[in-house]
């Protein structure tokens, strides 16, 4: 994604993107990997598997009962340090990145699809192997700035999503590979502020943070549109000199 060089976009220092995009699980992102209770059961019968193999071999190898009880204990756990783990590998796809901006634009179209999220194979009653296709109703977001740069932005429809109408405004991070920000390589999710709504696949930011961010940016935004004003109604004073 080619991003235009006059772009309603702040750099931010590493120091805060590392506050924005946490190493490891957030609330939210352990929410998001332990899923539901299907998931949960999935973990479950995940970790009381792990435990069985390790006993199992343990046995047939007749390998020392303390490394084999830690590794047990390690396996029976999976259900509860699982989300940690994958969100913290997911994080670190994010914080590989060593440049990062503040981007403010607003909806421009929105509208919604459906995807195909994966596959499954099941058997019919009549004994044939049939393939289903398990599809998600998605929100589809059209968002840009005044300098005519776009993105799309995707995620799971939610109820809320149905507030969300073109000309609101919309902020996310973007990342990059290059100190200019020239190029985006990734970005996270998105923070609809009129709305106080995010639409996103995956929990990227710490939200309380990045809406802090958020308004410091605003407020700065607004001080410094006053000093043009300012500036333009002083020299327009300036050029007005009448004579009497």
């Amino acid at each position: 994604m080619q991003l235009p060089s006059e772009s309603m976009l702040i750099p931010i220092t590493r120091e805060k993107f590392e506050q924005l995009v946490p190493f490891t699980a957030t609330v939210e992102q352990y929410r998001f990997y332990a899923g539901d209770w299907r998931a949960f059961l999935q973990k479950l019968l995940i970790s009381f598997t792990g435990v069985v193999v390790i006993w199992s071999l343990g046995g047939i190898m007749n390998s020392a009962g303390g490394l084999i009880s830690l590794l047990a204990g390690i396996a029976g756990l999976y259900w509860l340090w699982s989300p940690v783990y994958w969100a913290t590998r997911r994080n670190s796809s994010y914080r590989r990145f060593p440049y990062s901006g503040f981007w403010r634009g607003e909806v421009l179209e929105v509208f919604v699809t459906e995807e195909l999220v994966g596959t499954e194979e099941t058997v019919n009653s009549y004994g044939e192997l049939v393939i289903v296709e398990n599809r998600e109703r998605r929100i589809n977001l059209q968002v840009g700035d005044e300098t005519g740069f776009e993105l799309k932005l995707q995620a799971p429809l939610l109820r809320l999503h149905r507030n969300i109408k073109p000309g609101h405004i919309v902020e996310l991070l973007v990342l990059s590979k290059d100190p200019d920000l020239a190029r985006i390589s990734k970005i996270s999710d998105a923070y609809l502020p009129e709305l106080d709504l995010w639409v996103s696949n995956y929990p990227v930011l710490q939200r309380d943070a990045f809406i802090e961010v958020s308004d410091e940016l605003g407020a700065y935004r607004r001080r410094r549109k006053r000093r043009q004003r300012k500036r333009k109604t002083v020299a327009a004073g300036k050029r007005y000199q009448p004579n009497y």
